[in-house]
Formats: C-alpha cells, structure tokens, sequence
C-alpha cells in the first residue's frame, strides 16, 4: 500500500546492531522498518505509513502533516545561559555581524551536515 500524494521525510540507513537497513518517517518517529536492502527499507516504511494513516483516519484521529507542506516563519527563540549570550555577542562584534547573523550561519552549517 502507498500514499497518493505523499510527502512525507523519510530516511533510510543502515542498523550496524540489526545488520539491515532501517526505514524512518520524522513524522512518524516510533515507526520503523527493517530490511535487507536500502530499497527495501523505503518501500516498508512507506507502506508502514500509509497503513497508519488509513487507520488513523478510519478512528478519527489526527494525521499528522508533512514537514514538506507546513509553513515556516524563519524565526524562533533560542534559549541560552547569559554565558553563552555574551559569548556570541563578543564572537559577533569581532566578526563584524550582527548576533541574528553569527547564529544563523552556525545552525545552518550544522544542520547541513
């Protein structure tokens, strides 16, 4: 079974543990799949999702909605000890950037990878 229209974020790597391939939804975190190959893994937990969400409809609950088609603002708040605040901001001034920017860059690096 699958999903029309599916947008959902999988992910597939390898269980060193398992010694499979392991399917994942962030949308779904406590789903999984396991399989002998990387394709595999996709096709299970795909179909996996598809199989709770025809459940979760046919109980009226709610179908949580993919990363892919939320909206989002660019902006949330961070909270950090006044340590650490004063260090950015030193941090910022010698780089000559503002602290939003000396941020931003640093987040987007680490979550690049």
């Amino acid at each position: 079974m699958t999903l029309k229209n599916d947008h959902y974020t999988y992910r597939v790597t390898w269980s060193e543990e398992d010694k499979e391939y392991v399917g994942l939804c962030a949308e779904f975190p406590s789903l999984s799949w396991l399989a002998k190959t990387h394709e595999s893994a996709l096709r299970g937990i795909r179909s996996l999702v598809a199989e709770v969400i025809e459940d979760l409809r046919k109980n009226n609950e709610e179908i949580p909605e993919p990363f892919a088609n939320r909206h989002y603002s660019g902006k949330f708040v961070v909270r950090v000890t006044a340590e650490t605040h004063r260090e950015l901001a030193i941090r910022s001034a010698e780089a000559g950037v503002s602290l939003n920017r000396l941020v931003a860059d640093k987040l987007s690096r680490r979550a690049s990878r």
